[in-house]
């Protein structure tokens, strides 16, 4: 498996958007984001996408250079249209400005409507939180991309709804819940799908309601399914999937999931940043954090297992190890992004 340093993937990404006619800080925005992505252990939503991003642009079904248009705005809320721009541009720039809002308001709440793939939802979280701000991101497919069915279907009627909460103040960084409503993101799928590797049981169902072991499955006509969070009580799970369905595609004035809907473009999405000062203050919200991580770190551990992780534990550790060793791509991945490339007449880095 290519090893890929930080720096080299970067600048790698960042070429291959510039050849497609992003802009040179728009496309070091897009390969820096999907490389963290990569580094903290999230290769589902790393330079992987590349390939499906640039044939999109290809196909002029999103666009580079495209900024937020701001469709209604008050003192706290703010509705945007991205136009298919690139969604790690119109995110990140939504985050900051919610975060202006927030530091005078208290609270922030934004959408976009037509963002191209939005990326890793905890890049957001992590970046509110590095201004002392507590934030809850989420995303839908507006209204494509359905993979889940509900708990007893074997229809996929939604996409995989990924919820984001990031709270400041830990003691080694902020915490940063990052998850789908259900077991595992697509992503993940189509990572094993390219590797020409299984996924592991428990995942996927195939059209018949049959649980399997093959990527494929998901992919054919009739499709199967992604199984909802929560094993048997996936209720749950489709529950808060729900719900996510309708917080992005309705209150944006994007789409919820409908019948017959067409291959997915990206996401709407719906961001709330909350102020710590202006509510019980930044001292109390960081001496109770510090309590609550101290007690829960503490706790026994049942044999086999060394210590407790919090949220961003993982991807803290991956981090740090990815800097160090090298960014693992699969060689299918790989190859892919290689024959991207040679079609582009972009210069293939050296592996480790």
């Amino acid at each position: 498996m290519p090893l890929i340093s930080k720096e080299n993937l970067e600048q790698f990404a960042t070429q291959l958007f510039q050849a497609r006619g992003a802009s040179a800080g728009e496309a070091f925005t897009v390969a820096e984001s999907l490389v963290l992505s990569n580094l903290k252990g999230h290769d589902s939503h790393g330079v992987m996408r590349i390939p499906f991003y640039l044939q999109r642009v290809k196909e002029e079904i999103i666009f580079a250079g495209k900024s937020l248009v701001v469709e209604n705005e008050s003192s706290s809320a703010l509705a945007c249209d991205g136009g298919w721009g690139f969604g790690q541009v119109l995110c990140q720039n939504l985050c900051d400005r919610l975060i202006e809002k927030a530091q005078e308001t208290g609270i922030a709440c934004g959408t976009i409507r037509r963002a191209a793939h939005s990326g890793r939802l905890g890049e957001y979280a992590e970046r509110a939180a590095e201004q002392n701000m507590v934030s809850i991101v989420s995303v839908n497919n507006n209204g494509s991309g359905q993979r889940v069915s509900p708990v007893g279907g074997k229809r996929p009627r939604l996409g995989t709804n990924p919820i984001c909460l990031g709270m400041p103040g830990g003691e080694n960084g902020p915490f940063i819940l990052d998850i789908g409503t259900s077991v595992t993101a697509e992503g993940k799928v189509r990572v094993k799908k390219i590797a020409g590797e299984e996924v592991p049981e428990g995942w996927i169902l195939d059209s018949d309601g049959n649980p399997t072991t093959d990527p494929n499955d998901l992919y054919a006509d009739p499709p199967g399914t992604i199984l909802p969070l929560g094993g048997n009580q996936a209720y749950k799970g489709f529950g808060l999937s729900f719900m996510i369905e309708m917080l992005c595609g309705a209150l944006s004035g994007g789409l919820c999931a409908f019948e017959n809907s067409p291959p997915p473009t990206g996401n709407s999405v719906f961001m709330v940043v909350i102020s710590p000062e202006k509510l019980a203050g930044m001292q109390h919200l960081q001496e109770q954090v510090s309590i609550l991580e101290e007690y829960v770190r503490k706790t026994p551990c049942v044999d086999g297992v060394e210590k407790i992780l919090l949220p961003g534990d993982p991807e803290r550790n991956t981090m740090k190890q990815r800097i160090e060793t090298g960014i693992p791509i699969d060689a299918g991945n790989w190859s892919a992004l290689c024959e991207l490339a040679g079609e582009l007449d972009v210069s293939v880095p050296e592996v480790l």
